[in-house]
């Protein structure tokens, strides 16, 4: 159950279009289900007295405004209060006197009418509509005093988890004050009178995350948002210093033919000025470890940057796993800024499913866990790369690092899942799992081409070298992973990989061993195409296996062999290239 608050100044005009027919007729059967004295007069029902529903519209606006006349100047200027509510889809449908009771209840937990006081505001509840009623309040009381509604909203949303419990209804996940606004009721009739697919809103907001992701200055984050169409105007102090900016789509404007802005805080709440500077700021910390991915001729800028992005993400999903609330938070804005970087320069196979990932995980990067100054740079310094790379095709390796870096981002996504459930941020859970929904589908749609090959590849294998890398797996793999990921038949691309690594100069037991460690495989669908794509980057194989292999350099094959491993636990230089070695790194063994 959904509440959605507003507030204006016009009674009358409100419940004009309550009762009438709707701006695309869905209005039907318009009625009151409930009012403050169970006794208002109703146009959709009444038609003794005043068989003109214009002439009971008129007294029921006249009764609804009656203290707000006799309050005057004391009144509010924005006097009206307006909640519509609306069931959850595929819930049952509510009788009027279940309707009322939700109205009741609404207007109790909120202080427009609270039990038991003789001086409630006065209010009426409309239905013309099988799933949703309005609420329509006057704010000034019996005494004349003006109700007090601190956090109506939040008091709203919390009745409504209590009104599912008692109804039976579909349990929402209750809200935390941190999502972005959504579109109004209006903004939809529009977008949907203007043919477009989506608000306004809803379009600036995807379109100030893309400028964002990867920033290096303001005045490059307002160069992106005017290249990428949007008009932008900046508010500045008296001193001449930009104080906030407000955007607008090209061609929206309103009845008066002035564009439409909306401001960057109206967006999201983390969209605005202050809070971009911010990022951007702690986007100039201490770098990380840098990430250091060979030097191929033959692999496209794209390729390189999705690659090396590869490694830091890995990372992230490692530091989400710790105990470190303001670290975690903030690398929960570098994941939404990677995503959103990938989702605008992705494959058009990968786009849509990508972009809608990016959207999802939008949730998931605010919560009140206040995000440190964390050394968030390798994250936006990965977004920034591929921003910078332009876009991937959709074949070859670009593919086949797509599909590296997605399958990689899905265990990032449920990593911050599980950050998120275990501190009761139910809506931001939820958020990221579906962003690794989405993700999983990119990956299937990346990955088709090059894990047949490396199927193929794997069965044209002699029978000899095929036992061989087998065996390897079976001494090197606890048995419940591989039960659990389901490689007792799905093991062809693996020890392909493995094959092709060993030609390459690696030992292919230490390898995987490396592989293994990294961190855990549990949140994996398929532990043999994690374990693919994490040898395939160690070991510097090409992500699309059609592209060939070539031979490492002899630093990278002397850190992977046995007598080389403590060197790598000890010490990142020691690591092959493109990873990241991590000291409180989980064992998938113990």
């Amino acid at each position: 159950m959904v509440p959605d608050i507003g507030r204006g100044s016009r009674t009358h005009g409100l419940l004009v279009y309550l009762y009438g027919p709707g701006r695309r007729e869905e209005h039907t059967d318009a009625h009151l289900v409930g009012s403050w004295d169970g006794f208002a007069p109703d146009p959709g029902r009444d038609t003794g007295l005043d068989p003109d529903p214009k002439v009971t519209l008129a007294r029921l606006t006249a009764a609804l405004d009656l203290r707000v006349k006799q309050a005057g100047d004391r009144a509010p200027d924005k006097h009206v209060w307006h909640c519509s509510v609306r069931t959850a889809p595929g819930d049952r449908r509510l009788s009027d006197e279940e309707w009322s009771a939700v109205a009741q209840h609404i207007v109790r937990a909120t202080g427009i009418a609270p039990a038991g006081d003789p001086d409630v505001c006065r209010w009426i509840a409309v239905r013309h509509a099988e799933d949703h009623i309005h609420i329509v309040a006057t704010l000034v009381r019996g005494d004349l005093r003006n109700p007090r509604l601190n956090y109506d909203f939040n008091k709203a949303q919390a009745e409504c988890r209590r009104i599912e419990k008692e109804m039976g209804l579909r349990r929402l996940n209750a809200g935390d004050g941190t999502a972005a606004k959504n579109p109004s009721s209006a903004e939809k009739f529009k977008a949907e009178r203007t043919g477009r697919p989506e608000t306004s809103r809803e379009t600036l907001r995807e379109a100030v995350r893309r400028a964002v992701a990867g920033a290096d200055s303001e005045e490059e984050f307002f160069t992106r948002l005017r290249e990428a169409g949007v008009r932008v105007k900046l508010r500045h102090a008296p001193s001449g210093d930009a104080l906030g900016y407000n955007v607008a789509l090209p061609g929206d404007r309103n009845r008066d033919g002035d564009p439409v802005w909306y401001p960057g805080s109206k967006l999201a709440p983390d969209l605005s000025l202050p809070k971009i500077r911010l990022r951007l700021t702690d986007g100039a910390a201490e770098p990380s470890t840098p990430v250091v991915v060979a030097d191929r001729t033959n692999w496209s800028p794209p390729a390189r940057q999705r690659r090396s992005a590869t490694v830091i993400a890995e990372r992230s999903a490692t530091l989400l796993e710790r105990d470190e609330d303001g670290e975690a938070a903030a690398q929960l804005v570098g994941v939404g800024e990677l995503l959103d970087a990938v989702a605008q320069t992705s494959p058009a196979t990968t786009r849509a499913e990508l972009a809608a990932a990016a959207r999802a995980f939008e949730r998931a990067t605010r919560s009140h866990v206040r995000a440190e100054r964390a050394d968030t740079r390798a994250l936006r310094s990965a977004a920034r790369g591929i921003v910078q790379a332009g876009g991937a095709l959709g074949r070859g390796e670009d593919g086949g690092t797509t599909a590296m870096l997605v399958s990689t981002l899905v265990l990032v996504t449920l990593a911050a899942a599980r950050w998120h459930s275990a501190r009761g941020h139910a809506q931001q859970a939820h958020a990221s799992r579906q962003a690794a929904a989405h993700l999983r589908t990119a990956y299937r749609q990346a990955a088709a081409i090059p894990m047949r090959v490396l199927h193929d590849q794997g069965r044209a294998l002699p029978e000899a070298q095929r036992r061989t890398h087998e065996a390897t797996l079976r001494a090197v793999l606890p048995e419940e992973v591989v039960r659990a990921g389901g490689m007792e038949v799905r093991t062809d691309a693996l020890v392909a990989t493995l094959a092709q690594a060993e030609r390459a100069g690696h030992d292919s037991q230490a390898l995987l061993r490396q592989a293994i460690d990294m961190r855990e495989l549990d949140s994996a669908d398929d532990v043999s195409d994690v374990l693919v794509w994490r040898l395939r980057r160690i070991a510097q194989l090409p992500a699309h296996p059609g592209d060939g292999a070539r031979r490492p350099q002899a630093a990278t094959r002397q850190a992977t062999t046995p007598s080389n491993r403590t060197s790598e636990r000890n010490a990142t230089a020691a690591a092959p290239l493109g990873t990241v070695q991590d000291p409180n790194r989980r064992l998938s063994r113990r």
